[in-house]
């Protein structure tokens, strides 16, 4: 989501956990609940349908001021379209391919083979977005880290509400397996990204792959890397919960955006907002050890709402006997998607050092490099906040 007042990046906050997590205590909310039980009388879907157009054609109007600031992000190569295969919803969705120079000469580039891919799911409370908002993350990804950037235009609630969004990710990333040698990308060289809701679908979407591949023939592949910025990963706690726990509630999404993302992507009534391919934090740990990568980045804001949530679920994977290669970095003073701000005179403060960081750390991680090299000095989640006094 596009939000207007993104403040600069200093520093990155590093910590060693103490607090040990257990599949007893899966989040910091401690009941599990349905999608009815959130507050308030929902609204109909028509109304949900048209709030949702407003918001859309608001949202555009911001990326297209996003656009304009130097230097201009690139647009897509070629596209290729998919066809749903295991959502209970039919229907089609986009892939936008952003590649290296040399994937258009027809060189296989410095890696040796096939190219190394990274497939993107862009932000929107699953409500909002297109595949082609992360086009200045693109550009990173695919002249620094020398890899194909695939972002997947996947559908939207609430017209497609849970779990079409992360069906569409899993037929996504089925997709470039099953036809990887037409694409020249190398299937056990992949990783995910995402932001925000996309976040969200960078984690759950390989799980939902591994769990597909336990009901029907998966051809053999290896996710490497999952790279998430300022991801939602539980659905258990309620926005009131979010926004008292956070930093600067006068800084995070307001009520009415939030509202229309929970009431658009969680239905029917009776969803389980435990399910952990809507709330990973939820996951048992046998699916986070053998659904995930080995190696996670986690990118979260100090002012948004999700902190405590993603540090939650990025201490868990980096503890035993999840044993995870987590890289951390808190961005300070920063607010919700402040790397989309619509000024048009400039890129955000700090979100190109940021996008260098990642697509740096992913090319280490596709060269083979240990994960010591690809992460750097240990950057540790921190420890959970020490309770009130008194």
């Amino acid at each position: 989501m596009v939000l207007p007042n993104a403040a600069g990046v200093s520093k990155v906050t590093l910590g060693v956990p103490t607090t040990k997590t257990s599949e007893d205590n899966l989040s910091p909310s401690a009941k599990p609940r349905v999608a009815e039980d959130k507050p308030g009388e929902p609204p109909s879907r028509l109304s949900l349908r048209l709030s949702a157009t407003w918001w859309r054609n608001l949202q555009c109007m911001g990326m297209g001021l996003h656009f304009m600031a130097s230097p201009r992000p690139p647009s897509p190569d070629f596209t290729r379209t998919v066809a749903s295969s295991i959502s209970d919803r039919p229907g089609e969705f986009t892939l936008h391919f952003y590649v290296p120079a040399d994937y258009k000469n027809g060189e296989n580039g410095e890696y040796g083979g096939c190219w190394p891919a990274v497939v993107n799911f862009h932000g929107g409370g699953f409500t909002l977005g297109s595949a082609t908002d992360d086009a200045r993350f693109a550009r990173f990804i695919v002249e620094r880290t020398r890899a194909v950037f695939i972002s997947v235009d996947y559908r939207l609630a609430p017209e497609y509400p849970f779990p079409v969004a992360v069906e569409d990710g899993t037929d996504a990333l089925l997709y470039i397996i099953q036809n990887a040698k037409d694409l020249q990308i190398d299937p056990n060289r992949l990783a995910t990204s995402g932001f925000s809701a996309g976040g969200n679908i960078a984690i759950t979407a390989p799980i939902r792959l591994h769990l597909l591949g336990k009901t029907r023939p998966v051809p053999k592949y290896t996710i490497v890397a999952t790279a998430t910025f300022y991801p939602i990963t539980d659905y258990t706690i309620s926005r009131e919960e979010r926004r008292a726990d956070s930093v600067r509630p006068e800084a995070t999404l307001p009520a009415s955006l939030t509202n229309l993302f929970d009431a658009s992507y969680l239905f029917p009534p009776g969803l389980d907002l435990g399910d952990p391919c809507l709330s990973p934090n939820k996951a048992s740990n046998e699916l986070l050890i053998n659904g995930l990568p080995n190696n996670i980045f986690f990118y979260t804001c100090e002012w948004d709402m999700l902190l405590r949530e993603g540090e939650y679920l990025a201490r868990r994977l980096e503890q035993p006997p999840v044993s995870k290669h987590v890289f951390y970095t808190m961005i300070p003073r920063v607010t919700h998607g402040w790397d989309k701000s619509p000024n048009p005179m400039k890129a955000p403060p700090k979100s190109e050092r940021i996008y260098r960081d990642c697509s740096t750390r992913l090319r280490k991680v596709f060269a083979g490099n240990s994960p010591r090299s690809a992460l750097g000095r240990p950057h540790r989640v921190p420890p959970p906040p020490l309770p009130p006094r008194g």
